[in-house]
Parts: C-alpha cells; sequence; structure tokens
C-alpha cells in the first residue's frame, strides 16, 4: 500500500505513517494538507492504478509536523585576476509531514497508526559533552640505576 505523490517539483513514494521532507507549504504545525497530485498507487490487494498522467480522486492526507529550514548551501563566485568575490549563502525552506491517510475514491486504502506519530523536534542549543579523562597509564616500576664500576685501565 504506496503511491507515489507529486509535491514541490519532486516526487516521493509513500505510505501510510512516513514522514518526509518537501518543499514549503503553507500550513502552521498540526494543520492537515491534502495532496492530490497521486501518479501511482497501490492498494492492499496487488492492484496498482496508474494515471495519465494522474490517478483520479486519489488523496493523500498528511499532517504538517514542523517547518524547517535545510543545512546551508555556499555559493561562491570568483573571477581570477579582477579582484570580484562574491560569497552567499542560502537555507531552503522545508515541511516536515506525516502520512496519515491514502485514500482512493474516497474509501481508505491505508491509515496511519496515530501511536505512532511523530513529535516536532525544537531547534536546541547543542549539549555540551562531557568527555572523560583518558585513564591513566601504571606507571612503570623503576629500577634502581645499577652502580656503574669505573672503567680498569689496562
Amino acid at each position: 500500500m504506496y503511491a507515489v505523490v507529486v509535491t514541490g517539483g519532486k516526487q516521493y513514494r509513500v505510505t501510510a505513517g512516513d514522514t518526509i521532507e518537501v518543499e514549503k507549504l503553507e500550513g502552521k504545525a498540526g494543520d492537515s494538507v491534502k495532496l492530490d497530485q497521486v501518479l501511482n498507487l497501490s492498494d492492499g490487494n496487488g492492484k496498482v492504478h496508474l494515471g495519465t498522467p494522474m490517478v483520479k480522486d486519489a488523496l493523500i492526507t498528511a499532517e504538517i509536523v514542523d517547518q524547517i529550514k535545510g543545512d546551508k548551501v555556499l555559493i561562491f563566485k570568483k573571477k581570477r585576476r579582477h579582484n570580484y568575490r562574491r560569497k552567499n549563502g542560502h537555507r531552503q525552506l522545508h515541511t516536515v509531514l506525516h502520512i496519515t491517510e491514502i485514500s482512493l475514491g474516497g474509501a481508505s486504502v491505508a491509515k496511519a497508526d496515530a501511536a505512532k506519530k511523530p513529535v516536532a523536534k525544537k531547534a536546541a542549543a547543542p549539549a555540551a559533552e562531557k568527555k572523560e579523562a583518558a585513564p591513566k597509564k601504571a606507571a612503570a616500576a623503576k629500577k634502581p640505576a645499577a652502580a656503574k664500576k669505573p672503567a680498569a685501565k689496562k
């Protein structure tokens, strides 16, 4: 029981209960979103519905878990021998979705368990990790220095 859905110009293979990260969608955490651009849908009976290009009456219901920013991408432009350097950064906005239901023609094909719902992660400062001191090596027992005998002259 899966579906291939298009959102943000990308295709995602989802099942009920999955959590995916997509391009920014409007809404707040806890809001429900309906994705109707379904390219392919497989029900539990082994039957696959292919769209031309979209499957009619197919609907994916998802819940917004969080609105986040992606990793920073650095853009650096340079022209040699012209003293031209530009450095920019960009962080793409993403929406974290939890797929709650896949339906076809108004009938539910698959539903997610409510007990396995993910919790929104809050951005927290990284905690300083405690570093334990390395175990001290046992000091090698010093042997008393042997008394040097004066060299005998011949």
